[in-house]
């Protein structure tokens, strides 16, 4: 794997990732294709939407199908029959999860499984094995993410767990890597000198990429935009910086704006199954009675399939339908959205006006037109 920055505009960054499979621009958003898929979409419709990468979700494929499965089948790419890069976390997020039924030790992570109760134990090396098999582009350092709230001496204890785990995951992804990128992963919950700690500790081991984990789960928002401010420019100016797990647009640009490139999110996806549409005017709900008679398209500065050929009135008809059709459409469009959302981001970076794109957007991210 390669990077390279094209453009700065303050610690704003345009760059590519250059992999096997393809190039990757940033910044970039990755669709969540949880268990192999991206919700109500086919591959096809990701690519034509212009995706360039999407993230797959180790835990829920190491239980369904199975990691093994998956390989004697050709690999995470062929079996999804998606041929671009393809980054898979450790699992360790959907673990932290499920607090009342794991165990963490030294050693790795004991926890049953949430579909049928099964016994289970990933170690960092184990969660590095099944990586590789899935054959991932990018991969993810087994981590400990510690809750909000967590006392300060908790979360101390637990860098040091995460450390040790990132130099276990180094060595086997050493001894058994093919053309394959792991990244890092920077705990430290709210405390800034803990996370330049846990930051000095995982660039001393030498991953190919860095990511600021343990995110927006429940903190204020304030304190994660004041990590970020004060973390994400001091992480490694020559590899790429993940903020894994944010997808919110008023959180994005904050943190394109202190160097961010990379992110995952299941909110575009989400919202759209229950109704809510991303537009040029801010966020609607498309359950209100409003658009009953409403023949206008959902955003009229939109050519995604689902404005070009819908309207309001129909797609509110099918949401209180509850047809499957409501769904694909809308997640359509919303990705569409996303899509070209960084698009447009990337272009202000590279002509020198990401402030100006900030301001453009910040007022229409804070209208939200909420359900009846």
């Amino acid at each position: 794997m390669q990077f390279k920055i094209l453009k700065k505009d303050g610690f704003a960054r345009n760059a590519i990732i250059e992999t096997k499979r393809g190039i990757i621009n940033t910044p970039v958003f990755m669709p969540v294709g949880t268990n192999g898929t991206v919700k109500a979409m086919t591959p096809e419709e990701i690519r034509e939407i212009g995706y360039e990468i999407i993230l797959s979700n180790t835990y829920h494929l190491y239980l369904r199908p199975g990691h093994e499965i998956i390989k004697k089948l050709g690999g995470i790419h062929k079996f999804i029959n998606w041929h671009g890069p393809i980054l898979t976390d450790s699992g360790g997020f959907q673990i932290y999860s499920l607090a009342s039924l794991r165990k963490i030790t030294p050693q790795g992570v004991e926890f049953r499984s949430h579909i049928d109760g099964s016994l289970h134990f990933i170690t960092p090396e184990k969660a590095i094995e099944i990586q590789l098999a899935l054959g991932s582009d990018i991969m993810m350092v087994l981590d400990e993410c510690v809750p909000y709230p967590a006392e300060k001496e908790y979360v101390k204890k637990s860098l040091k767990l995460t450390e040790d785990w990132a130099k276990r995951c180094k060595d086997y992804f050493e001894k058994h890597r093919n053309d394959q990128a792991l990244f890092g992963i920077i705990q430290g919950g709210i405390y800034e000198e803990l996370r330049q700690k846990a930051m000095e500790g995982i660039v001393k081991i030498d991953f190919d990429g860095y990511a600021l984990g343990g995110l927006s789960v429940g903190e204020p928002k304030e304190d994660m935009y004041r990590v970020i401010k004060n973390i994400a420019h001091l992480m490694p100016e020559e590899k790429p910086r993940y903020l894994m797990g944010v997808g919110d647009l008023m959180d994005v640009l904050h943190a394109v704006e202190h160097g961010i490139d990379m992110f995952d999110c299941v909110i575009p996806t989400r919202n759209a199954r229950n109704g809510t549409l991303f537009t040029s005017q801010g966020r609607i709900s498309i359950k209100r009675s409003e658009f009953k008679e409403d023949n206008s398209p959902l955003d009229p500065d939109c050519d995604c399939y689902t404005c070009r050929n819908y309207t309001k009135a129909f797609l509110r008809h099918l949401y209180m339908c509850r047809e499957i059709l409501s769904m694909r459409l809308n997640t359509i469009h919303n990705l569409y959205f996303y899509c070209r959302f960084f698009e447009k981001m990337r272009e202000a970076i590279a002509e020198g006006r990401f402030q100006d794109f900030k301001k453009q957007w910040i007022p229409v991210l804070e209208k939200n037109f909420s359900p009846e």
